[in-house]
C-alpha cells in the first residue's frame, strides 16, 4: 500500500500527486494534512507515516513538504524508516535499488509537476535489488537503530 502525507508547505501538490495515483490506478491511504493548515508541524505527518511504512514492510510512502528535507530527518528517525529526498530520476531509482527505500519525500514548492510524476513513478516502479552487498549494508544500517 502507498501511504502519502504533507504538511501546509506540501498540501497543494500532495493533492495533485493524489489525482495522478487515482489515474494510474494505484490505491493510496492519505494521512494529513486533509485541509491547508498554515501552522501544522511536518514532524507530526513524517511519524505518523513512517511508523505506518516501517511496521508493514509492503507499505511505501510519499510525503511532501517544502523542500523534502525536514520529512527526510523526522521520517528516519523512525526505526525502519529509510527516508529519501529525490530530486532527479538516478537518486528516485538508485534509492530503491541499492538502499530499498521505502519513504520518498518531495519538494513542495518550486518544482516542476511533470518532472514530480516521473521521479514517483521510477521510484514505485523500481524494485530493491537484493544483492549481497546491499543486503549486508542494509542490515548495518538497522544496526544503528538499536
Amino acid at each position: 500500500m502507498i501511504i502519502i502525507g504533507s504538511d501546509h508547505a506540501g498540501f497543494s501538490l500532495k493533492e495533485k500527486l493524489k489525482k495522478y495515483l487515482n489515474k494510474r490506478k494505484i490505491s493510496f491511504i492519505d494521512i494529513g494534512a486533509y485541509s491547508l493548515k498554515k501552522n501544522d508541524d511536518y514532524p507530526d505527518y513524517a511519524e505518523k507515516l513512517a511508523k505506518a511504512v516501517a511496521s508493514n514492510k509492503k507499505n511505501k510512502g510519499i510525503l511532501v513538504c517544502a523542500t523534502g528535507t525536514g520529512m527526510v530527518i523526522a521520517a528516519n528517525k523512525v526505526k525502519g524508516a529509510r527516508a529519501v529526498n529525490a530530486y532527479d530520476l538516478h537518486t528516485a531509482r538508485m534509492s530503491r535499488l541499492d538502499n530499498d527505500a521505502n519513504i520518498l519525500c518531495l519538494r513542495g514548492k518550486g518544482f516542476p509537476f511533470e518532472k514530480t510524476k516521473r521521479i514517483v513513478s521510477v521510484w514505485l516502479n523500481t524494485k530493491f535489488s537484493g544483492k549481497a552487498r546491499h543486503k549486508r549494508r542494509l542490515e548495518k544500517i538497522s544496526k544503528l537503530e538499536k
